[in-house]
């Protein structure tokens, strides 16, 4: 199933729920990066560098970023966010489609803020030239996680509670939670209707 031409036929055939944003929503949009290898599909994540005040410090996440008043779309600022964070341009690219809008909600707070992801395929292993806002970039197996093989739960402090989360631990120990996991748990139920997510701890 997750092969990436069955993949690219899933998005091809997707009609994704877009968020209407209002006068004041911040817009932002993320790049699904994946591969072929000889061992199959292959999926990039970066790390993001520390920032103290960034709520997302720290965490795995798909390159992109906030929609500049040049972006003529959304695609375009993930093409863009892409290119300053990791040095990858994305025009050379195979554009696979849109996935459904995701609302942000860094530690529990619900932002007037929508996350568009975009999904593109590239070819061969290109070097990558991360700036300031990324400690690290890596590829993971995709069938894996969307089979849940290498689900995992971590547990952070929520409003000063020890909160438990569910994830997915790559192979090189970087665990991916939050938003980049609700964004994951939309793509492989696009790919797949009868896909069926982990369920949340109590």
């Amino acid at each position: 199933m997750y092969t990436l031409s069955k993949i690219r036929k899933a998005l091809a055939a997707h009609n994704p729920e877009f968020v209407q944003p209002r006068s004041k929503t911040r817009q932002a949009a993320v790049a699904i990066i994946m591969r072929e290898t000889q061992q199959g599909p292959q999926m990039l994540f970066i790390q993001r560098a520390i920032k103290d005040g960034d709520p997302w410090s720290g965490h795995m996440a798909f390159p992109g970023g906030h929609r500049d008043p040049g972006d003529p779309s959304l695609q375009a600022a993930a093409m863009r966010e892409t290119f300053e964070e990791i040095g990858l341009d994305l025009s050379r690219a195979d554009y696979l489609g849109a996935l459904n809008h995701q609302q942000a909600q860094p530690r529990g707070r619900i932002l007037d803020m929508l996350i568009a992801p975009h999904a593109f395929q590239i070819d061969g292993d290109p070097i990558f030239k991360p700036n300031y806002e990324v400690a690290e970039v890596v590829w993971t197996a995709l069938p894996p996680m969307a089979r849940n093989e290498i689900h995992d739960t971590e547990t952070y402090p929520m409003a000063g509670v020890p909160t438990v989360f569910n994830g997915y631990r790559l192979e090189q120990g970087h665990f991916v939670w939050g938003l980049t996991y609700r964004i994951l748990q939309t793509f492989f139920a696009t790919l797949d209707p009868s896909w069926e997510p982990v369920e949340e701890p109590e």
